[in-house]
């Protein structure tokens, strides 16, 4: 069966054949409720196995477990013992639909969208396959071909796993002893509050006349003196003073309008 030993194997299809031949030929509905709950015990270990498949995709196995004994209480309700001895052909499948509807529905951090959380496992599958086939890990076009869906899909199941389960700020970075994921992220940078301001200064000193910007150029970005542009631009180290204050004032307006 699925991870049994034979004699597990032998002792779980025995009871669950005696079971079925007690539920057929049983008409007190209480009884009937015992006999169903019995053959739930008496197949758990195959609900566990199942389980146990999908231990390696991030899920505690406890949960796994949990959802597998759910799916195995439903194919013990929903099974007709008039159809004969072949209750795990109907259970198997069953339980594995539990555990595949736990991950679709309770499994994601940040859920996708459900076409993506029902492709990502059949992506999965196709890329064992597909890198046990081919010696290598197969291409995003291969898997779209091997699956016949599109290539956005598989690139869309493929980027899901990384919103799968998140880690946490505080997980260690590698081997760092001391470093964690959240010591390693940026701070907001305080020049981006001032990219709308500068954005509306550069229109306002676009709209100088080209001797107000070139006082202003002088005097801010080379350093120049206020006697220095006098000489420069032919007036007294007075009328730059005025000049500076003038425009100054005008760009002080433009960008409290703004």
């Amino acid at each position: 069966m699925l991870g049994h030993t034979a004699a597990q194997d032998d002792d779980i299809r025995r009871a669950t054949v005696d079971l079925l031949d007690q539920l057929r030929r049983c008409v007190d509905e209480e009884e009937r409720r015992r006999l169903r709950h019995r053959l739930v015990v008496a197949n758990l270990p195959v609900a566990t196995s199942i389980a146990m498949r999908y231990r390696s995709r991030g899920a505690s196995l406890e949960d796994l477990v949990q959802a597998a004994n759910l799916g195995l209480v439903k194919a013990v309700n929903g099974f007709d013992p008039d159809r004969g001895n072949e209750f795990m052909a109907y259970a198997v499948p069953t339980i594995a639909g539990e555990v595949k509807r736990y991950f679709r529905d309770q499994g994601w951090d940040i859920r996708p969208p459900r076409r993506v959380q029902e492709l990502r496992p059949e992506v999965e599958r196709a890329s064992a396959e597909l890198t046990q086939h081919l010696g290598r890990s197969p291409r995003v076009s291969e898997l779209a071909e091997h699956l016949a869906v599109g290539e956005e899909d598989v690139i869309e199941c493929i980027s899901s796993a990384e919103i799968y389960h998140l880690s946490s700020l505080d997980a260690p970075i590698g081997d760092a002893e001391h470093l964690a994921v959240a010591d390693t992220l940026g701070e907001p940078d305080p020049a981006l509050a001032k990219v709308d301001d500068l954005m509306t200064l550069r229109v306002l000193l676009d709209e100088l006349p080209a001797r107000d910007r070139r006082i202003l150029a002088l005097r801010f970005f080379s350093g120049w003196t206020q006697a220095q542009i006098a000489g420069d631009i032919g007036v007294t180290q007075m009328q730059v003073s005025r000049l500076i204050s003038k425009v100054l004032a005008r760009l002080r307006a433009g960008m409290t309008a703004a």
